[in-house]
């Protein structure tokens, strides 16, 4: 269990009203002063302190008591991995995002953060020079804090499983390219009521697709770890919202708690069951048919619900491939990313499940896909791999 929730604290509990308190733990001045002004220009948060290494943070936390922290990975005196675990044991609600340029050294960092109870992570630019990639990071950064700072005004999300470290002997298939994701899209306002499902599909699933976003990598390790039932003998096709590098360490990660073959996925090769299939960073991953065989087709297209892979893609590609043989899942994340997708599986006469709102980290995408009132199920991310497992062995309830 992720030790994000675990512990005793020594501080007050998070308010729950007023501006989110933002710590800024970075050794560069520029960041500093960057994510100052931009986290200051926003009405419902404010920076609470602004400082240079991890050691300040763990020595400064009971004074500041801020609500949120943006740790940089690589600092002098106490880098970001070695703060994290101290700023936790003070004060266990903290919620902390890792912040690191795209290097494979740094998205390894980053996933043990995960592991260690970080909520989530931002790729830095390389330079803050390049205003696209700047405004990318402005957007991005400000979407997290706030999307996950709402954790603090509602009862805890159930904690996810920490990553499993990824075999040291697994190398990276190919190195991708450094493309800039767009940011997610603001999650829309959630409308109030209750919520309704529709009946599973009476049509056989002969795929499996799954859509996430923020707190998406722990609660794949999760899921897959109970598919391999499925896996053997359906393809799985994933994309989660994350930058080039990060993907290629995510699919070790998927492979070794799946013990199945899972890789980026390649423009051009071959759909097959026994295997999973992730979305690169950086690129949009569809299907298509070449001759008697489904293929994996990439495109380096505009980005999609301001995401880049994004999942809406992935899951209307699958329509003219499997028709109504597909069962979908979105799991957590912001935005509303897979919802238009599933609709449309939905309309062909497949099944959508969503995770919900208490196991989800952000309950903005399958929030979005719950409300728009198009899933069979709504349930618990450990329940999930058991509901699907029963799905493809013929349970059509």
């Amino acid at each position: 269990m992720s030790v994000a929730y675990a512990g005793n604290s020594t501080m007050s509990p998070s308010r729950e009203a007023g501006p989110l308190r933002v710590m800024i733990v970075d050794d560069s001045v520029v960041i500093r002063g960057l994510i100052s002004r931009w986290v200051g220009a926003e009405h419902d948060m404010e920076v609470a302190a602004s400082l240079r290494t991890g050691l300040e943070a763990v020595n400064q936390l009971g004074r500041i008591n801020p609500d949120i922290a943006v740790l940089d990975i690589e600092m002098p005196e106490l880098d970001g991995i070695s703060a994290l675990p101290q700023l936790l044991a003070k004060k266990r609600d903290l919620i902390i995002i890792m912040a690191s340029t795209l290097t494979r050294r740094n998205a390894e960092i980053s996933f043990k953060a995960l592991s260690l109870g970080a909520a989530d992570y931002i790729p830095k630019p390389e330079s803050t020079r390049e205003m696209s990639a700047a405004d990318i990071f402005h957007h991005d950064l400000i979407q997290k804090i706030r999307h996950l700072g709402a954790r603090l005004r509602r009862k805890p999300a159930v904690a996810s499983p920490p990553l499993a470290p990824a075999s040291p002997a697994a190398p990276a298939t190919r190195a991708p390219a450094v493309v800039r994701p767009a940011a997610p899209a603001p999650a829309p306002a959630v409308p109030s009521g209750p919520l309704t499902t529709r009946p599973f599909s009476t049509q056989a699933p002969k795929v499996l697709l799954i859509g996430s976003s923020t707190g998406g990598p722990q609660a794949l390790m999760a899921l897959v770890t109970e598919l391999g039932p499925v896996i053997d003998r359906f393809p799985v096709l994933i994309t989660q919202h994350m930058p080039p590098t990060f993907t290629t360490i995510l699919a070790e990660h998927l492979a070794r708690s799946s013990r199945r073959p899972a890789a980026e996925a390649v423009d051009g090769e071959p759909v097959k069951p026994g295997r999973i299939y992730l979305a690169p960073g950086g690129k949009h991953m569809r299907v298509a048919r070449s001759g008697a065989e489904t293929v994996i087709a990439l495109d380096d297209g505009p980005a999609v619900n301001f995401c880049k892979p994004a999942v809406d893609p992935l899951f209307t590609s699958a329509i003219d491939i499997w028709h109504g043989n597909i069962l979908s899942v979105i799991l957590t994340g912001m935005g509303s990313d897979g919802m238009r997708g599933g609709k449309d599986i939905v309309a062909a006469g497949g099944s959508v499940i969503a995770q919900d709102e208490a196991s989800s980290v952000v309950w903005g995408m399958p929030g979005a896909a719950a409300h728009a009132g198009i899933c069979a199920a709504i349930l618990p991310l450990n329940q999930i791999g058991a509901k699907v497992n029963r799905l493809f062995a013929g349970d059509r309830s």
